[in-house]
């Protein structure tokens, strides 16, 4: 069975840092992919960044690029999203996401398993 646990969400001040963890089984680790999505109220579910867990290439969102970075660590079965320079507007819930796609297709029709979220607060 195929199971995600994210981690990692708290509140943090404008400029501030978080790391989410994303704790996986179920699946071989070293195939497809993981990806990080946000969901902010009124809004729709976005994808964040995601990672291929075969040779760690990655993609992020525009909302991110230059502030965020995924990783992977395969001995652990984890995918990290570590999250720097944080705005307000990147309060939301954020989830992790299974998918056998490409790395590039970070939307999340693309993702058939799904990990609870972790709420990220970024106060002003």
């Amino acid at each position: 069975e195929v199971q995600l646990q994210a981690s990692g969400g708290g509140l943090v001040q404008v400029g501030g840092s978080l790391r989410l963890s994303c704790a996986t089984s179920g699946f071989t680790f070293d195939d497809y992919v993981i990806g990080w999505f946000r969901q902010a109220p009124g809004k729709e579910r976005e994808g964040v960044s995601c990672i291929s867990l075969n040779d760690g290439r990655a993609y992020y969102a525009d909302s991110g690029t230059g502030r965020f970075t995924i990783s992977a660590d395969n001995a652990k079965s984890t995918v990290y999203l570590q999250m720097n320079r944080l705005k307000p507007e990147d309060t939301a819930v954020y989830s992790c996401a299974y998918g056998n796609g490409d790395y590039y297709n970070c939307h999340p029709d693309e993702y058939d398993y799904w990990g609870q979220g972790t709420q990220v607060t970024v106060s002003s």
